[in-house]
């Protein structure tokens, strides 16, 4: 569990006599291009035999925990699309209020989407693959907004302005986006008292985590979140954050 600083600790002292209200973020089960070792971004591959499997086992960690929600996230993209479904089945709570949001959309990757991890070290080295990946500033080439693969010109976000959707993105863009979806969607739901779940990516939730907790830039480069693994964040009343942590299995704390 991360430590609270003075200012969290006395936020929770003055909000003990309410119970906290729990944000529940997982990245998506494990994908078909993270099964091949790609670059996803943007990409829409759907989850693996053995992602089905792990977004059951989150699901089932969700429903032993006891958790009901209000409303429910996801990107608009189908490895978390599908993690999201099995989760609310596991929980008997597919009929709940559900939306999918393009800021939470994974960190674009331009015209790295696609290519091996593992050839384009051969290429260019860890270290530069190891920049494109982690580092908060570093991007790669950025597609060409006539590229037939760039976002502006796919149906599913015709509804979006085109001046918005990246041809790629470093990981202090995606965090401005996803903190500004945060204020915009989560922050009144939190204010009203809702229970909330989002079905995330890896970037896109360390950049989330980075402007909640206020991670530092050398932190959240060497932050990795791994697949199906709820984080419970809790918030007073005010939406303010209080503390985090990763959700484990109660029947295999009490096994172990």
């Amino acid at each position: 569990m991360k430590k609270l600083n003075r200012q969290q600790e006395t936020t929770l002292n003055t909000c003990n006599q309410t119970p906290p209200l729990p944000v529940v973020m997982i990245r998506h089960a494990q994908s078909q291009w993270n099964l091949d070792n790609r670059f996803t971004g943007w990409a829409d591959p759907p989850l693996t035999a053995a992602g089905i499997a792990e977004a059951k086992q989150a699901g089932e960690n969700l429903r032993e925990h006891g958790f009901r929600f209000d409303a429910a996230y996801s990107s608009r993209l189908e490895r978390a699309i599908q993690t999201l479904d099995i989760l609310l089945d596991a929980l008997g709570q597919a009929d709940i209020p559900r939306y999918q949001d393009w800021r939470l959309n994974e960190r674009h990757y331009g015209q790295l989407q696609g290519l091996n991890k593992a050839d384009m070290t051969a290429q260019v080295g860890e270290q530069q693959v190891w920049r494109w990946r982690r580092s908060y500033e570093e991007q790669a080439t950025p597609l060409l907004r006539t590229d037939p693969t760039h976002p502006a010109n796919n149906p599913k976000y015709a509804d979006v302005d085109p001046a918005l959707l990246p041809g790629v993105e470093n990981l202090a863009q995606t965090r401005a986006r996803v903190a500004a979806f945060w204020q915009d969607q989560i922050v009144p739901r939190l204010v009203k008292g809702e229970r909330i779940l989002i079905s995330g990516h890896g970037n896109t939730l360390r950049a989330l985590l980075m402007e909640l907790a206020g991670m530092s830039v050398a932190e959240v480069e060497s932050f990795e979140i791994p697949t199906a693994t709820p984080i419970l964040y809790e918030f007073d009343h005010h939406a303010r954050p209080l503390e985090w942590r990763y959700l484990m299995r109660e029947k295999a704390q009490k096994s172990a």
